[in-house]
């Protein structure tokens, strides 16, 4: 006999998911109703609202795919890239490499820029990859890298790309609603984000906007969207048309949840949001700092919300971050990839960005006798 679920109480400092808010989780219980009820029509509007509002953009064409912000990424690359389009995808962690994969599974020629982990794309890597190619029709970069807590600036090379006559795609899954974002002021035309990290909700969908000049490449296509369920010109009917059309099943409880962790940020202000994400980051970086850890990223180029650091010597990190686990219920993450067993990624966003977060977990480190600072 299977027994009532009664999961640990974990302090989620990893890279994602962050703790949820009391209030998000209340309102999961909510009594479901229909995915085609006027009344969840009725919160599919305001949500779509709101991630206006925290996109800070005009795009008629923001929705959210009800799946992880895998498929947010996917969605704009499947209908954005038909067999023979050039795309320049930059490479500096493991998102960029997805986004890569994705495209060539799309069909097209994929120019890949690849930068050392831990740095980041200058806008002389997109000229001479312009150099290559030319006429691409997309070039998408990782605004704030998961894998290694690299910050990507944006705006110079935004102009390069539209110059090119390109459109430029952007994964913001780390950086939406924890740091500046600005969708309209920053000419994006393809943007994907996740839930569960500096928004506080639970993972699980995928908030996406399109440019006016990305909805013309998508009227453009001469082949079909390879992905009937990612088909935007599909599922856009059920978001937003004019009388909606049944599409899918709608994740309705956890639609319910987005709604309210929206709700939360915009309470708060996106700029209170961004200015305590940075100013929780100084006090930690100052403690880890005098613990002995050090910074992969450079410090201009350093994710506030990520922080992806070194032990001291003589460590074992995997040892470490077990018993913050089972000692003490902290949740931090390790390396992937060519950092996996070097390095930490301790996440201080949405609702686990708070003063008490960063003290709990430094005073637990302090603790346990087998970490060496």
């Amino acid at each position: 006999m299977y027994k009532e679920l009664n999961t640990s109480t974990r302090i989620l400092m990893g890279p994602g998911p962050s703790d949820a808010h009391p209030r998000v989780l209340k309102a999961m219980s909510t009594p479901l109703i229909g995915h085609l009820d006027p009344e969840f029509v009725t919160i599919m509007d305001e949500v779509k609202t709101m991630v206006q509002e925290t996109f800070i953009t005009k795009n008629h064409l923001t929705f959210v795919v009800s799946a992880p912000g895998s498929a947010g990424m996917e969605t704009c690359l499947v209908n954005l890239l038909e067999p023979g389009d050039e795309a320049i995808i930059c490479i500096n962690g493991v998102f960029g490499g997805r986004m890569a994969d994705i495209a060539e599974r799309c069909g097209a020629t994929v120019h890949k820029i690849e930068k050392e982990w831990g740095t980041v794309v200058s806008p002389e890597d997109i000229k001479k990859a312009l150099d290559k190619c030319p006429k691409p029709k997309l070039v998408a970069l990782v605004h704030a890298e998961t894998s290694t807590g690299a910050l990507q600036p944006l705006k110079e090379i935004s102009d390069l790309v539209h110059n090119a006559g390109g459109l430029l795609m952007v994964d913001a899954v780390t950086s939406y609603c924890g740091m500046e974002l600005q969708v309209d002021d920053w000419d994006i035309d393809a943007i994907y984000t996740g839930t569960q990290k500096c928004l506080s909700a639970p993972p699980g969908l995928s908030p996406v906007s399109f440019s006016d000049r990305a909805v013309k490449a998508l009227e453009n296509r001469k082949t079909k969207v390879q992905s009937w369920f990612l088909d935007l010109s599909l599922v856009k009917n059920y978001w937003g048309g004019a009388k909606r059309a049944y599409h899918h099943t709608a994740p309705v409880s956890s639609v319910y949840a987005l709604r309210e962790s929206l709700r939360i940020v915009l309470e708060e202000g996106l700029e209170n949001r961004w200015k305590r994400h940075q100013e929780v980051h100084h006090v930690l970086k100052t403690k880890l700092e005098s613990l002995g850890f050090r910074y992969l990223v450079e410090e201009q180029y350093r994710l506030p919300n990520l922080n992806s650091v070194f032990l001291p010597e003589g460590n074992d990190e995997a040892l470490i971050r077990s018993k913050l686990l089972n000692d003490y219920n902290i949740e931090v993450g390790g390396g992937l990839g060519a950092f996996a067993g070097k390095i930490w990624r301790i996440g201080i966003m949405g609702e686990s960005c708070t003063l008490n977060h960063v003290n709990m977990l430094i005073s637990a480190l302090e603790d346990i006798k087998e970490f060496k600072n």
